[in-house]
């Protein structure tokens, strides 16, 4: 029974894979190489056509789905950087010394464009591919046959910005729904994994639960990464009919992911109760279900179909049987478990009611509405002009963005050396071509690259070895290299290993496109060895001037609390109750980005640093919990927001207006101040008793309300106090 279960989840995600976003991205870029070389190959032959497709691949990398806005010069820089660094190289082809010293400056140099971060990665690998595939052209032997080459580089990569730019726009649509959906599956999945929090605290205990919080904080992070990605295109003018209704359900999976988030609350509580374990079941089975019907969404707009019906859990919820309260269990101070639990269900509610929206509006019975995003996108979307700030902000010996461009000029200039004195020395640049794929900022994506490059690189070796063994004929070259493009292009942000075993058949199939002839035999044993020595140069400039997580990580901690302090400062804001225009909700949802951002970085941060050596690691255990309780506390306030957005019609304001601002004020000063003391800040709020308390899902929601602020304050003393002790250890404040 399990076999076919198994067999169909396969073979469904293997169709999101063919139908993703970077998939058509690779395609694409395929495509253009393909459309470009070949038309080349017919006009002027086929080495202009293999010197031209140097330029097309010196493109590809940062041709990503992108906005319409600014794509043109989003490629342009590894137009504009890599000519002339093609043409250097051919000039000193000939003088190996000359060559050395043009290399390692210009290593440095491009390596530096990782000071724009994931906009500037992509860039300092094409200005790096530019050099390193020139190496691979044959020595000439007078200017003119230089001059010629350098013409075929430039004519293919300029044709390659024309065809990029043109293909984004025409894919635009297309990204937008991909995008969607990729995201859409991202949320099933923590769903999924936050269902599984409900389980009795007997069962979380098993071994296998053990990294629970650890997989629900990266996958949190990752959520938001993929968010802003989203955000990026799906935001980008929202003025037509269907790119509304793409937009708005995005900003729906964004409440969802909150809702999701204050689920989380009160269930330790819970879960301590034997007497819930029947309801916490039930409500699994309910958040599993509706990860399902987000699922079946995804899966729709990715087939272009409309989704089925969607039908409330609603009435399943209310249906819920709650234990009763033991007399020893019942709290004099706080609410009791029965209405905690309900408080619980009424969370799941909400998640079930977003849910309902979502798919209401995809199936076209809702009407989005955007009005603040429709004016005011531009803020919620990355920048897409070039800034020259990272540029001058990076020129301090502690910058990452400087250590990894000497680390990474060292790296190139001293496999030059090794590869001019191998004793074969014909293909020096493919150690150069490791490097400038394996080498990374951190020592983790370092690790991480130099395995997949070494896996990949034997499987791919013996794939090309036999493919020019049965020495195909120039065309069937181009179509081979076109297909390896489209599939190393598209994995090398989602599946490393994949695009290590076609970028390894790429390079085989062009070096001999440029060099015609040869022993592909003796080629194949040649690119093994060479990977193998580039990975271990790379793996051991790793630890020159290395830039741990541990120095980087104050600086995302004080970052973190600031934007939780803004978050909670806006977010307890009767302003957008109160406000004629959409002002106040801008500034509350651009704080919420910015809340969870940081946190996503904190958290990434985190996990690269299990990769270094134990006595560099920053004090995981204390940052465990600073981001335990920075989820807490966004919790606590997004069900604060939730009322005051959703239910103001069961709020006394007369009773909540002065404790919404002392805890706004009491959450800024603590987490805004180094020292947090529990003094003068528990008792802000005066929270309610337990017979204060009523149904949440009917009566004044008041005392509920006064409780989340309460739970809010004393959660950002320990956030402050988790901040100091992480700080302590590293050894700043």
């Amino acid at each position: 029974m399990q076999l076919p279960v198994y067999s169909e989840r396969r073979k469904r995600a293997a169709l999101r894979i063919a139908l993703s976003h970077y998939l058509s991205n690779g395609l694409s870029a395929a495509l253009g190489l393909l459309l470009i070389s070949g038309s080349i190959h017919l006009l002027l032959g086929a080495f202009a056509a293999a010197a031209a497709s140097v330029g097309v691949v010196v493109c590809i990398p940062p041709d990503q789905p992108a906005p319409k806005r600014g794509k043109f010069f989003q490629l342009l820089p590894a137009a504009v950087l890599g000519l002339p660094l093609f043409f250097a190289v051919q000039v000193v082809h000939a003088a190996p010394v000359g060559l050395g010293l043009l290399l390692v400056p210009a290593s440095f140099l491009a390596f530096l464009a990782a000071a724009w971060g994931k906009r500037g990665l992509p860039i300092a690998v094409s200005v790096m591919f530019a050099m390193v595939f020139s190496m691979a052209v044959p020595d000439h032997t007078n200017s003119a046959t230089t001059l010629s080459t350098c013409l075929y580089f430039a004519l293919g990569s300029g044709l390659y910005l024309i065809w990029a730019t043109l293909a984004n726009a025409a894919l635009n649509g297309r990204y937008r729904v991909q995008m969607l959906a990729d995201t859409l599956l991202s949320l099933a999945s923590l769903m999924r994994t936050q269902a599984q929090q409900f389980a009795p605290a007997a069962a979380t205990t098993q071994p296998e639960q053990a990294p629970l919080i650890g997989q629900l904080l990266k996958q949190q992070a990752a959520l938001a990464d993929q968010l802003q990605t989203a955000r990026d295109i799906l935001l980008e003018s929202p003025r037509t009919v269907r790119r509304q209704q793409l937009a708005g359900m995005l900003l729906h999976v964004l409440e969802m992911r909150d809702h999701l988030l204050v689920c989380e609350l009160d269930l330790d509580t819970l879960k301590s109760h034997a007497g819930h374990a029947p309801a916490l079941s039930a409500l699994r089975e309910v958040v599993e279900a509706l990860a399902a019907e987000i699922e079946q969404l995804a899966d729709a707009l990715l087939l272009g179909r409309s989704p089925g019906v969607f039908e409330t859990y609603q009435p399943r919820l209310t249906r819920l049987q709650w234990a009763d309260d033991e007399p020893s269990t019942t709290q004099e101070s706080g609410p009791s478990p029965a209405m905690l639990a309900l408080g619980l269900a009424n969370r799941v509610g909400h998640l079930n009611d977003e849910c309902l929206r979502l798919i209401a509006l995809a199936r076209g019975e809702e009407q989005a509405d955007v009005a603040l995003v429709r004016t005011s996108w531009e803020m919620f979307v990355s920048p897409t002009a070039w800034s020259w700030q990272p540029f001058f902000a990076m020129w301090r010996w502690d910058a990452p963005p400087l250590r990894h461009a000497i680390r990474a000029a060292l790296a190139i200039g001293s496999a030059y050396a090794i590869g001019l004195a191998l004793p074969w020395g014909t293909h020096d640049y493919w150690i150069l071509l490791t490097i400038v794929v394996v080498l990374r900022g951190s020592l983790a994506q370092t690790l991480e690259r130099r395995n997949h490059r070494v896996a990949g690189t034997l499987m791919g070796c013996v794939l090309a070895g036999g493919l020019l063994t049965a020495h195909i004929p120039p065309a069937g070259l181009l179509v081979l290299v076109t297909l390896a493009q489209a599939i190393a292009h598209a994995f090398a942000a989602k599946r490393y290993l994949v695009t290590a075993v076609a970028a390894t058949v790429l390079g085989l199939l062009q070096a001999h496109a440029l060099n015609a002839g040869g022993s592909p035999s003796f080629d194949v044993v040649e690119r093994m060895t060479d990977t193998l020595i580039g990975v271990a140069v790379a793996w051991a400039f790793s630890y020159v001037l290395p830039s741990w997580e541990r120095n980087q990580i104050p600086a995302l901690v004080h970052r973190a609390l600031a934007a939780q302090a803004r978050h909670a400062r806006v977010a307890l804001s009767l302003g957008q109750l109160r406000a004629v225009d959409n002002e106040p909700e801008l500034q509350w949802r651009l704080a919420r980005r910015e809340a969870y951002d940081s946190l996503s970085a904190l958290v990434q941060a985190t996990q690269r640093s299990l990769s270094e050596p134990r006595a560099v690691r920053p004090p995981l255990e204390p940052l465990g919990r600073m981001l335990a309780h920075s989820y807490q506390l966004l919790a606590q306030l997004t069900t604060v927001k939730t009322m005051l957005l959703q239910r103001r019609g069961r709020l006394d304001a007369a009773q909540i207006n002065a404790p919404l601002k002392q805890a706004a004020q009491a959450i800024e000063a603590t987490l805004c101040h180094e020292r947090a003391t529990s003094q003068g800040l528990n008792h802000l709020v005066t929270g309610p008793q337990a017979g204060g308390l009523q149904d949440p899902f009917e009566g004044d929601l008041s005392p509920w309300l006064l409780l989340r602020l309460d739970l809010a304050t004393a959660t950002a003393i320990h956030l402050r106090g988790d901040a100091n002790q992480v700080l302590g250890e590293i050894g700043l404040k």
